[in-house]
């Protein structure tokens, strides 16, 4: 059928509403009339009809996906229309003008180039349709001839093209609330099509101040549905009954997985990455700080459902590292993967959004105000917070992103004591003598600690004592079994206690705190501390408490106190070579850390403290720890304790005056003897290195 009356024949076809196959058969009609029609003004006829057509915009269960098709229509046109100009310029250029024409099947396209057919296109846009309708036009001509760095219009045509992009895009903006919410999705999908292609010029000509409120709807609301959606898990996950134990179920067949994987097929959720960045941009660019604050707290109201929503599914109790016992097959297999994905979209879209927020807080001069500045910084740490249970699984908060966000928020609200005691008090952990039960309150739990570790400096010493060492001194007494999660808090609750007593200002709560943390210490080790964790631990409290710390002068007795207690656990310990956990393993064969028994790495504990001794223990104490490394039996064990000896009387781990000490012990006080047996020989005079060479026969 020629194409001005196939052109007459789909016109009518627009007028009505039909089932899906025929809406189908129409679109197609529509992609290759766009490409065969040659008369530009039955082109912009074509487009102001679609516009308004009933067929496309009223057909049963139309959508976000309907929509969008509007844009896969005239990208898919404008490749045509690109790919039928290139093949009309090789032709001519291969062949000649004075060729014969090529044959009709070769001559049946519209014949018109990119940038006359863009321009009868765009002339099609017209007042009859909403500006949202023209963004979805304007949007799939502008991927069709530029996207993928294809560079098909003129330089003239393609910076009109992205300014009525952005012009369509601002009135569309400012209209929205009038043209509901499909308009809303539709405006920001587009732009997420377009936003690539156009100019640095034309990307700050968008009004963020409108379009940052619009891009979080559509994110949270519309692509993630507030976290709603496992409140509708929750009410599929049953309690399992097996052979095996039993396990949380939450099978393929369940109506929430079918729905989730719908969400997750959805334009926006499936182009979370990409909105995330230009919810970014809005958040950088936009003119009145009170539209971004007021972002930050829409942030804030989302991950608290999100959070809420998952603590009320019985699948928060189960460990992401031992799912493999706490779930059924099928789930771990099919379902638990997929609801993962979904998450880590979610948090990976809301952190990118923080983080420009965060940076923004940094240049701007409102959000840079004393009091403001601490209020966004805690708002944003409470949003890694309820994002934690995400965050903590699997390395998911690995990523520069993040980090940049957590440590910068950390620095802000430290400057302010006020505002780390009301943060730290708002989240404190339950009182108690134990820890809680629940995974999900352990894994806040370990948020907490984690930030608390910085904040010792900004409170006071009541603050401290009863926002980290109290909620940290519930799991250093845990006595349960060590769960990877449990591992991960106990050593954080062990650097939130050494984060206070390493405070100067704390003295009073170090000189109370430290026999106790030291036997807590002891108890601990091997079992829930790795001789790593335990050296520095005691290594860290000896510093604290010894000159020239004001400790040292007010409970003078404290520090070689401490040392009576180690060495009373070396005379007890273990001698068996200590077998590491897998982790373990790997970070002791990176770093070349040796085998160790309990006792050879109570003997290296007490020979990291030499160098914080007060003078008159210094020597006292050598001779000590020289006995206590000749009682290791195994030459084994010995062998890298007498090398950490000798190190640290040579590496300069210690001061001049107590060097000069450990000289004079070594030398002539019977020191040599004591470390390296008495039958060593004499030591070896020092030489200088490239001095007199070894008498050589040369016979």
């Amino acid at each position: 059928m020629p194409a001005d009356r196939l052109l007459n024949t789909l016109l009518q076809h627009y007028q009505d509403v039909h089932d899906d196959a025929k809406s189908e058969q129409i679109l197609g009609t529509t992609v290759h009339l766009l490409t065969h029609l040659s008369n530009p003004l039955n082109l912009g006829v074509l487009t102001s009809q679609l516009l308004t057509a009933p067929a496309i915009w009223q057909r049963a269960g139309f959508d976000l996906s309907h929509a969008l098709r509007v844009v896969s229509i005239y990208n898919t046109a404008a490749l045509r229309v690109r790919q039928d100009a290139a093949e009309a310029l090789e032709r001519k250029n291969s062949l000649g003008s004075s060729l014969p024409p090529p044959p009709a099947q070769q001559r049946e396209r519209g014949g018109l180039k990119p940038d006359e057919w863009a321009r009868a296109v765009v002339k099609g846009a017209d007042d009859r349709s909403a500006r949202w309708q023209h963004l979805l036009v304007l949007t799939g001509v502008l991927v069709g001839f530029e996207g993928n760095d294809r560079r098909t219009l003129s330089r003239g045509l393609r910076n009109t093209l992205q300014q009525a992009v952005v012009t369509a895009a601002n009135l569309a903006l400012r209209s929205h609330a009038e043209d509901g919410p499909l308009a809303e999705a539709s405006i920001v999908m587009a732009l997420n099509y377009a936003f690539p292609l156009l100019s640095e010029h034309h990307q700050a000509q968008l009004d963020c101040d409108v379009l940052l409120p619009v891009m979080l709807w559509a994110m949270l609301r519309q692509g993630c549905g507030d976290g709603l959606f496992l409140q509708d898990i929750a009410r599929d996950v049953t309690q399992a009954v097996g052979g095996t134990g039993g396990g949380c179920s939450w099978p393929q067949h369940a109506p929430s997985f079918a729905m989730l994987v719908e969400l997750d097929r959805r334009p926006v959720m499936s182009n979370m990455g990409p909105l995330a960045k230009m919810a970014a941009f809005a958040a950088t660019h936009a003119k009145d700080t009170s539209i971004v604050l007021q972002a930050q707290d829409d942030l804030v109201l989302f991950s608290h459902k999100l959070l809420d929503a998952w603590a009320k599914n019985r699948l928060s109790s189960v460990e992401f590292g031992l799912a493999g016992a706490q779930l059924t097959p099928e789930t771990l297999q099919a379902t638990w993967p997929v609801l993962w994905q979904v998450l880590r979209k979610i948090m990976f879209g809301v952190v990118a959004t923080l983080q420009a927020i965060v940076s923004r807080s940094l240049l701007d001069a409102r959000m840079l105000h004393e009091a403001v500045a601490p209020a966004v910084a805690a708002k944003s740490l409470q949003i890694l917070r309820n994002l934690h249970f995400i965050s903590s699984v699997n390395g998911n908060g690995s990523f520069q992103v993040y980090t940049f966000t957590y440590l910068t928020s950390l620095d802000v609200i430290c400057r302010s004591g006020a505002a780390c005691e009301q943060f730290l008090g708002e989240f404190r952990p339950a009182d108690g003598f134990s820890a809680p039960s629940t995974h999900l309150q352990r894994t806040l739990d370990l948020y907490y600690l984690n930030v608390a570790e910085h904040m010792p400096l900004s409170l006071t010493t009541e603050a401290a004592d009863a926002l980290i060492i109290k909620p940290a001194t519930s799991y250093l007494g845990f006595d349960g079994v060590m769960s990877p999660t449990m591992v991960e808090i106990f050593e954080s609750a062990h650097s939130a206690v050494l984060s206070v007593l390493s405070c100067p200002q704390h003295s009073a709560l170090t000189i109370q705190m430290a026999p106790f943390y030291i036997v807590k210490l002891f108890e601990s080790f091997p079992q829930r501390i790795s001789p790593r964790q335990f050296r520095i631990a005691f290594k860290t409290v000896m510093q604290m408490v010894s000159p020239p710390f004001a400790i040292a002068a007010q409970e003078p007795l404290l520090g070689e106190t401490l040392l009576e207690m180690l060495l009373h656990a070396i005379a007890g310990a273990p001698t068996t070579p200590l077998e590491p956990d897998e982790a373990a393993r790997a970070a002791s064969e990176e770093s070349g850390e040796p085998l160790q028994s309990a006792q050879s790495a109570l003997v290296l504990t007490l020979i990291d403290a030499l160098p914080f001794l007060p003078l008159p223990l210094v020597e006292e104490w050598m001779a000590m720890a020289a006995q206590t490394l000749n009682g290791i039996a195994d030459p084994r064990l010995r062998r890298p304790v007498r090398d950490r000896f000798w190190d640290i009387l040579v590496n300069g781990e210690m001061d001049v005056e107590r060097s000069a000490i450990g000289v004079a012990w070594w030398g002539t006080k019977g020191g040599r003897e004591l470390v390296l047996g008495p039958g060593a020989g004499p030591a070896e005079p020092p030489m200088m290195s490239g001095a007199l060479m070894t008498a050589e026969s040369k016979l």
